[in-house]
């Protein structure tokens, strides 16, 4: 029988910040929040709010109807490994397995917890831990909408989420989880070029992340798609219209779509 409780092994960046999401929305009863960490030290902040401290993952998978698996790659057959018996002994429609781990299929979870057990994959992004992120979510087509619901709002703590297809989680890694790193690198180079022209970093930083939000606000909020969007801000022959014009003559949208491309398939190769 379903009990509400949600269940998270292993506290590192990616669960603090749901937990704290949670915590700081008030979506789920803190008490019916669950977790185990070999260092006990990472689940104090939480203990103290009233989140309740396991001994073991398979206390964490005993006690709880939604359990987060969020865990570093290395350990997680292992973890897999220690839960699978107590996953056993429930039944299959009492238990929700949701994973953070980006290699780690379907068919990965069904071959080491079971084919009639209901799984979850989840793909979020480390702007996560300001309560901004981006997470991808894919289920398998036994998890019933109230179910999977629970999962989605843990998450929506923390962020916006879209369900997507399985088949399409290698490539979203390029859409929301890697992406912040060409943000970042385009930050890098912006600032580094400011500086050059003798304007302050941090004037150049403050300037530069307020354009980038304001322009997503305009990508979300507008109504125009992103070419009708770069058409109102360029006029030919002017000064967006010469940047973008280089771009496109060094080979800027091809290399964007191989690196795109070569993110997919490193994460192909990175499943289990």
């Amino acid at each position: 029988m379903k009990n509400g409780k949600l269940g998270f092994i292993g506290i590192g960046n990616m669960a603090s910040a749901i937990i704290g999401g949670i915590l700081s929305s008030g979506t789920f009863p803190v008490g019916d929040i669950y977790m185990y960490n070999p260092h006990a030290e990472k689940m104090q902040r939480f203990t103290e709010s009233g989140c309740v401290a396991c001994t073991s993952a398979e206390e964490v998978t005993e006690l709880c109807d939604t359990v987060f698996l969020c865990v570093k790659p290395q350990i997680f057959p292992e973890v897999l490994r220690v839960i699978a018996p107590t996953v056993a002994k429930k039944n299959a429609d009492d238990v929700v397995i949701v994973s953070i781990a980006a290699g780690v299929t379907f068919k990965n979870l069904q071959d080491a917890l079971g084919a009639d057990r209901r799984y979850v994959r989840a793909m979020p992004n480390t702007p996560l831990l300001l309560g901004e992120g981006a997470t991808a979510l894919c289920r398998t087509s036994n998890v019933p909408e109230e179910d999977f619901a629970r999962v989605r709002s843990a998450f929506s703590c923390c962020g916006v989420t879209q369900e997507i297809d399985e088949a399409q989680m290698n490539a979203v890694i390029a859409v929301s989880g890697s992406s912040p790193a060409y943000l970042y690198l385009l930050a890098k180079l912006t600032c580094d070029y400011a500086a050059q022209q003798g304007i302050d970093p941090k004037t150049a930083l403050t300037l530069f992340c307020q354009t980038m939000k304001g322009s997503a606000d305009m990508l979300l909020n507008s109504g125009k798609d992103p070419q009708a969007l770069m058409d109102m801000v360029t006029s030919k022959g002017g000064t967006t219209f010469a940047l973008l014009n280089v771009l496109k003559e060094q080979g800027f949208n091809e290399a964007m779509i191989s690196s795109f491309e070569a993110c997919t398939h490193r994460a192909e190769e990175l499943s289990m």
